[in-house]
């Protein structure tokens, strides 16, 4: 069974750094589009970054220019190294997939990681 888990999260001062990691575990044939969403207290989940299999990468606002999002396909793993974070930065942070399990899967399967949370705060 195909599933993905994060790691990195934690509690940081404004203004540091902070670098989420997340990776496919299980059977499959082939990841395609991989990002990170956002979701804070009350509030709907968001996209933060994502990249294509190529590695072509899209920002969305909140983190533009102050969040890096790469990913290293023989590791099947995604990153995202955050700097400069603010206060409103914090959320609970979802690693998000596009996969197919096998050959057969002519349209790749949405996969969300459990989430790790990020706090920014002194």
């Amino acid at each position: 069974q195909v599933q993905l888990e994060e790691s990195g999260g934690g509690l940081v001062q404004p203004g540091g750094s902070l670098t989420l990691s997340c990776t496919v575990s299980g059977l499959h044939y082939r990841i395609e589009d991989m990002a990170w969403y956002r979701q804070a207290p009350g509030e709907q989940r968001e996209l933060v970054a994502s990249i294509t299999t190529e590695g072509n990468t899209n920002y969305a606002g909140p983190g533009l220019g102050r969040f890096i999002i790469y990913r290293i396909n023989s590791k099947k793993t995604v990153s995202l190294q955050m700097d400069s974070l603010k206060p409103e930065d914090t959320a609970v942070y979802y690693c998000y997939a596009e996969i197919r399990r096998t050959y057969e899967d002519y349209y790749p399967v949405k996969f969300w990681g459990q989430g790790t949370q990020v706090t920014v705060s002194t």
